[in-house]
């Protein structure tokens, strides 16, 4: 080994907790970096959808369901009913 590596290897040894400390700093600022951007992403993609989806409901007409609960009302009404008394 030459003695400019030897002083190199020196160096980073004694300089390694900065170093650590410098390379942790940087993954956490790039890992919140990067969460705002996704959230800011998803954050344009539902505000885009729904400007999308609400123009789609005005452009529709609306439109009501009826339902026919005849049958039913007649199902309800043909059941017999339990009396409380036993015999």
């Amino acid at each position: 080994m030459s003695q400019a590596k030897v002083d190199r290897y020196k160096e980073e040894k004694a300089n390694r907790k900065k170093i650590m400390k410098k390379q942790k700093m940087k993954s956490a600022i790039a890992a919140a970096c990067g969460t705002v951007v996704c959230v800011a992403v998803v954050g344009w993609i539902g505000y885009s959808a729904y400007g999308y989806f609400r123009t789609q409901d005005e452009k529709s007409p609306q439109t009501q369901t009826e339902v026919n609960m005849d049958a039913l009302s007649e199902y309800m009404t043909a059941l017999p009913t339990s009396d409380s008394t036993a015999e």
